[in-house]
Parts: structure tokens; sequence; C-alpha cells
């Protein structure tokens, strides 16, 4: 999915405002202004679009997950270096850790978009790579789980 319509969506899911953005970004220590902001929640038919990067996509949630949950325990174990491909199930994931949604919660979020899945095929999206029962995050299961949170953060 395009990190730039997830950035849409994600804004006016959480009633994000300019400001407020640009707060999220800077607690993953990235800097972005006011301009560079707009450019990024533009329309691909605008003149000043331009693409969000798998950076920029990855420092907006994690400044969520900060934002939300607080700072990483100083006393856990350190993560690897070098960011990994930022696709849609790393999204997915994050945006759970920011939420904090529970399994119910990940399910009825989803039904609300308009998609049934099973409490496994849920996992499935969860898992590592190389597991045998993987499942690659499509960018419909995204948009159908950006709807329904935004169905069930401000109503229909």
């Amino acid at each position: 999915m395009i990190h730039n319509d997830v950035l849409r969506r994600l804004r006016y899911a959480l009633d994000l405002e300019d400001a407020r953005m640009i707060r999220l970004f800077a607690l993953s220590g990235v800097t972005v202004d006011e301009a560079t902001l707009r450019s990024l929640l533009a329309r691909e038919t605008d003149p000043s679009f331009v693409a969000c990067t798998d950076a920029q996509l990855a420092a907006f949630l994690d400044g969520l997950i900060v934002d939300r949950r607080g700072p990483r325990d100083p006393a856990a174990p350190a993560r690897p270096k070098g960011a990994p491909r930022l696709d849609n199930n790393l999204v997915l994931k994050k945006l759970r850790v920011a939420l904090e949604l529970k399994e119910d919660d990940m399910l009825a979020v989803l039904k609300l978009g308009g998609m049934d899945l099973s409490s496994s095929e849920l996992g499935a999206l969860f898992r590592n790579e190389q597991h045998k029962h993987y499942r690659p995050c499509g960018d419909q299961l995204l948009r159908n789980f950006l709807k329904g949170l935004t169905v069930r953060l401000r109503g229909s």
C-alpha cells in the first residue's frame, strides 16, 4: 500500500492535526516541517506530492508508539540495527503495538472494515517470514483495517 495513503488514513482515523503529526515524527528523531508534511499528505495528482519513504512512515509509526505507550525501557534488549523493508505486515504490527490492540480487538476492527478473518489467519500475519504459516498482508487487508479503525474511533 502507498505509504502516503497510510499516513492520510491514520491522520483521519486518529484525528491528528499537523502540529501533532510533526511531534510524532520528532519523537522518533525525524524532523519534518509543515511543508514536507503537506507534501506527504497530498494526493498523487497534486503537484506538491512527495512519496513517503519507508523510513518516514516507520518514524511516524515509531513516534505513535512512543506517544501512546511511552519510551522504550532502557533495560530491554537492543533492537537489531538497520531498518527492515517496511511492508504491510510491519505497518500492521506497529499499529497493533501503538494502539494496544489484542487479537479480539484486531478481529473486531477488521470486521468493522468489512473483512472477516479467523484468529489463525490473523496470527499468520504476525509470524516471521520464514515460518511455514506466514501470510503476507495484502493492500486490501490493510485498507480494510484502516477503514475499520476509522469506524471504531470516529463512528460510521
